[in-house]
């Protein structure tokens, strides 16, 4: 119930509502100051009603909760809405994001974050040096050094507490997070780091701030949808500029040296780097297939779900990124021959292995799996396509490039951006549209071209 307290010539009214995160008690107050001329009963009368209507408000939740601070509303954003509504790497990425935002922003109340608080944080990120994933390389030649230091990888991964592949990875000059270096320093007892920092001083991408811009919307969207305040101060900053650059891709002759090259490569990377280029799957969904997915007496692939990882969660199964991803793809031919030579494959490895081959999947046998049957670690597929570019004669592409591949060549053969957006998985056309661009132009040069070439034939013929 609603407590009145005389302050002059004006009444404060007090209402409680409940408790906020910390257990601190909300109180909701407004200030009433009765025109001039009332009675003494006309007064109280008002009073009263004033009181009783603000009571109402605030327990129809037409009072807003803008006291508490955006730090407090973080957590409460992440558990009642991030956790139930994005994807796990989706909230994993934000949780990582939110570490740096609180500093800036997290002590200021919610009612009183306006659009300058977020553009000055929007420019501080774009500062330089405030990069936090700077990677380290080893100064000396590490295999070497581990031999003269009398320890095997497998050992020093042990002492350090770090994966034997992140070691290896070393061994090939490829570089690690500090926290990784600093481990490594520590088990070998370094006096002086054996790592150096690789561009610590670069800026993040416009891209990258563009994700914090994002997040923050979102949580700020959420608030004014909870009526935690009356307007999204976000939607009054204009969003980092995004960097687009164009997509890297391998073009017909570079695909077809790529087939040739995997005719001598292990029979499971042949075969999922060979349905990356006909079908242009992102890499979590390749490792998410199951052989239910596979008709191949009609050649039709289905797309259902997505193999993630996460450090708490390991390999886990998920949706795929969006409701448009789920979808049918026709086969090539090529792809249904590969699928049947690494089925029959599997079939004879399965019974070579024996009890060894893992059942925990029952009735949703993987394609693609460990050697035993386990499901794979969608690194595995970057890590391996990483090396066999590194010794190959193709241009310096990522496994993500294949996706991309094929989508340019599609366009290039002529099929309409509908098409490929449905076949991509696209939630909207339009960002087929702005990811290739290019491609589209040069086909839609060359449709042109040929337009032409029809047109001028037929008038001399006239």
């Amino acid at each position: 119930m609603a407590t009145i307290q005389k302050r002059g010539s004006s009444y404060k009214i007090v209402v409680s509502c409940g408790y906020d995160l910390n257990g601190k008690q909300l109180r909701r107050t407004m200030t009433w100051t009765p025109p001039e001329g009332m009675t003494k009963r006309q007064t109280e009368k008002e009073l009263n009603r004033q009181a009783t209507l603000f009571e109402e408000k605030c327990r129809s939740g037409q009072v807003l909760d803008g006291n508490i601070k955006f730090a407090d509303f973080a957590e409460k954003w992440f558990r009642d809405y991030a956790e139930k509504q994005l994807r796990p790497t989706t909230v994993a990425g934000y949780r990582h994001f939110i570490k740096r935002v609180l500093p800036a922003i997290g002590h200021i109340r919610m009612d009183k974050l306006r659009p300058h608080h977020f553009m000055a944080f929007y420019d501080n990120l774009a500062e330089s040096g405030i990069r936090e994933d700077t990677l380290y390389r080893c100064k000396l030649d590490f295999k070497t050094f581990l031999q003269k230091e009398h320890i095997t990888a497998v050992q020093l991964a042990e002492k350090a507490g770090i994966g034997v592949r992140t070691l290896y990875a070393l061994n090939r000059g490829q570089k690690v997070k500090a926290e990784t270096a600093q481990k490594i320093d520590a088990a070998l007892n370094c006096a002086q780091s054996i790592f150096e920092p690789v561009d610590g001083d670069k800026q993040l991408t416009g891209n990258t701030v563009a994700h914090y811009h994002k997040m923050l919307s979102s949580m700020m969207s959420t608030a004014v949808k909870w009526q935690i305040i009356y307007d999204n101060p976000c939607a009054r900053v204009d969003p980092p500029k995004i960097e687009r650059k164009e997509a890297a891709y391998l073009d017909e002759i570079q695909a077809q040296r790529l087939l040739d090259l995997l005719d001598n490569e292990p029979i499971t990377y042949r075969t999922m780097i060979t349905l990356l280029l006909h079908t242009g799957l992102r890499r979590g969904e390749l490792c998410g297939l199951e052989w239910g997915d596979i008709d191949l007496e009609r050649g039709l692939l289905d797309v259902q779900r997505s193999s993630l990882y996460l450090p708490e969660k390991g390999v886990f199964m998920d949706d795929t990124k969006n409701n448009s991803s789920k979808r049918v793809l026709k086969l090539t031919p090529d792809a249904l021959v590969m699928l049947r030579q690494y089925k029959a494959w599997q079939g004879r490895e399965r019974l070579r292995i024996g009890d060894q081959w893992a059942e925990a999947w029952g009735d949703h046998p993987r394609l693609f799996t460990t050697w035993n049957g386990k499901p794979l670690h969608p690194a595995t597929v970057t890590g391996w396509f990483h090396d066999f570019i590194a010794r190959s004669d193709l241009p310096p592409v990522s496994i993500h490039s294949l996706r991309h591949t094929n989508a340019t060549l599609l366009i290039a053969a002529g099929t309409n951006v509908r098409t490929v957006s449905a076949h991509l998985g696209h939630s909207q056309t339009s960002t087929t549209m702005n990811i290739y661009s290019h491609s589209i132009k040069s086909a839609e040069a060359a449709a042109a071209e040929a337009l032409q070439s029809v047109l001028t034939r037929s008038k001399k013929r006239a």
